[in-house]
């Protein structure tokens, strides 16, 4: 039997996971785990946790300061966003570039690599506010002024 993730077989996969996890382990110290099913678990372990896919999503505009996404991404402190920022540089999915000077001024930008991941970010943001919308927390997408579509007013048949 030739099982599949997605279009792939997992024979394939193992193969390209060979190749992908050589790739990723000579840029960056992070350690991903031995095997991989599937380039999906691969992904998922570089983007996994609260906060990368925020600092992606808020990249998608162009180069931003330390500052400036300190302050545009509620509820992070400086030492997670430091430690993310470190993390997606290692993994290839954002750069920086560092000014000399006082102060320092560091500046973040996406990758190509990270710039792939932007229209996969886009859907969950959209997944993200359809939940939302239908669960009745607008009040959080109007405090960030996030655009949303009512559900259309459905009567409950007898």
């Amino acid at each position: 039997m030739n099982l599949m993730c997605g279009n792939i077989s997992l024979l394939d996969c193992k193969k390209n996971y060979t190749m992908v996890k050589k790739s990723f382990s000579l840029e960056n110290k992070h350690q991903l785990r031995e095997n991989y099913t599937c380039p999906l678990e691969l992904v998922h372990d570089i983007v996994k946790g609260k906060w990368k896919t925020i600092i992606i999503f808020q990249l998608r505009n162009g180069i931003c300061s330390f500052s400036e996404l300190h302050h545009s991404i509620a509820g992070i402190t400086q030492k997670m966003l430091l430690e993310q920022l470190h993390e997606l540089k290692d993994f290839g999915l954002i750069d920086k570039k560092t000014y000399d000077g006082y102060p320092l001024k560091v500046e973040y930008f996406l990758t190509k690599r990270g710039e792939k991941m932007i229209p996969a970010i886009k859907i969950m943001q959209e997944i993200g506010i359809d939940y939302m919308v239908e669960h009745g927390m607008t009040e959080i997408l109007d405090e960030k002024g996030i655009c949303y579509e009512t559900p259309p007013y459905t009567r409950k048949s007898k």
